[in-house]
């Protein structure tokens, strides 16, 4: 059988969500059910406006830090290890034995470095002299 194949530089939410659901629903039966659940502590300016925080979720035993964002004029107050460990024991109080987040910022790895995560591979200069690096923490 052959497949018309067509390479496309625009993703349709439909076509991103078909895939998506394809991917969620075979995990579901390779490793059973899913236990995810999204996570979030923004960081508020004084109108009560999101300008940071991290985001994140936590599924299978391990919390996943997707976005994490400290406010220019907020860096060097500890704000991105106050984030994380929040974040970490939440995540085991849900169970989670781990874990992880990705940077390509120098600064912010060794932010997560001094929260105790360390690196587990790395794409060396990703663009430039940036790599993007994959960090993991074990929870106790």
């Amino acid at each position: 059988m052959s497949h018309d194949l067509t390479l496309s530089d625009t993703v349709p939410d439909e076509a991103r969500d078909a895939i998506r659901d394809a991917i969620l629903a075979h995990n579901d039966e390779m490793l059973g059910p899913t236990d995810r659940r999204d996570l979030m502590i923004p960081i508020r300016d004084e109108a009560g406006k999101v300008e940071g925080g991290l985001v994140g979720y936590t599924g299978r035993g391990w919390l996943y830090v997707t976005l994490l964002y400290i406010p220019e004029r907020l860096r060097g107050q500890g704000l991105a290890g106050r984030l994380l460990q929040m974040a970490e024991e939440e995540a085991k109080a849900r169970g989670c034995t781990g874990a992880y987040i990705d940077t390509i910022n120098p600064d912010a790895r060794r932010a997560y470095e001094r929260q105790g995560y360390e690196v587990f591979g790395a794409l060396e200069n990703f663009i430039g002299d940036f790599s993007i690096t994959w960090m993991k923490k074990r929870l106790a």
